[in-house]
């Protein structure tokens, strides 16, 4: 089908995507613009777990600090080249990783960073609530592990909701970028200052 120029340059600019992914998004999708975004997106996750395997070296390390001079966050945010590096869109995820761990105040970067003691701690916790339950073993077993999924999401960065963007995980945030600059990103390690605090660690 013949696609409108109109409707290309609208779905580039809301996905990032070359001239000719657009068009065949949205021949695929039937010129519905909402598909045309699925689509590529799909197709963007996937390229980006592709990449996500690839060494990342290069990148920057970025600094907020609010305001009110109360809240300090540095993180360091690697890509593969420092072509990347430079691209606004490198610099604005990296820009927008600093507000989300001021904000938030995550604890570690994802659920593989939190140390085992404290997992098991937390699991302990959560079994120790349902002892008194009468609920078979199998549906405690998921109220478990429904509570440890919360327990990351308040947690671990990557698993966090995007402050700008409600149902949107930071992880989602990583991947679009990903897909965008067609290079492996990775979160190497933040801390979060607060005035009159000890270390709030990684």
């Amino acid at each position: 089908m013949e696609v409108n120029a109109k409707i290309v340059f609208e779905l580039r600019n809301r996905t990032g995507a070359g001239v000719m992914d657009c068009k065949k998004a949205l021949a695929e999708a039937g010129g519905d613009l909402e598909k045309a975004c699925e689509i590529l997106r799909r197709k963007g996750i996937e390229t980006a777990a592709k990449k996500q395997s690839r060494v990342a070296k290069d990148g920057l390390i970025g600094a907020y600090v609010h305001t009110d001079g109360k809240i300090g966050v540095l993180v360091e945010v690697n890509c593969e080249t420092d072509f990347v590096a430079r691209t606004d869109e490198f610099k604005n995820l990296v820009k927008e990783l600093t507000l989300q761990i001021a904000a938030q105040n995550p604890r570690w970067i994802s659920p593989e960073d939190v140390p085992e003691e404290v997992k098991k701690s937390e699991e302990s916790i959560y079994w120790q609530q349902l002892a008194e339950s009468e609920k078979p073993e199998a549906v405690k077993q998921k109220i478990v592990e429904g509570k440890m999924k919360k327990f990351f999401e308040e947690n671990c960065l990557l698993e966090q909701e995007y402050i700008r963007e409600p149902g949107k995980r930071v992880k989602d945030l990583l991947v679009e970028t990903i897909a965008k600059v067609g290079e492996n990103i990775v979160v190497k390690r933040f801390v979060r200052f607060k005035l009159g605090e000890g270390d709030n660690g990684e």
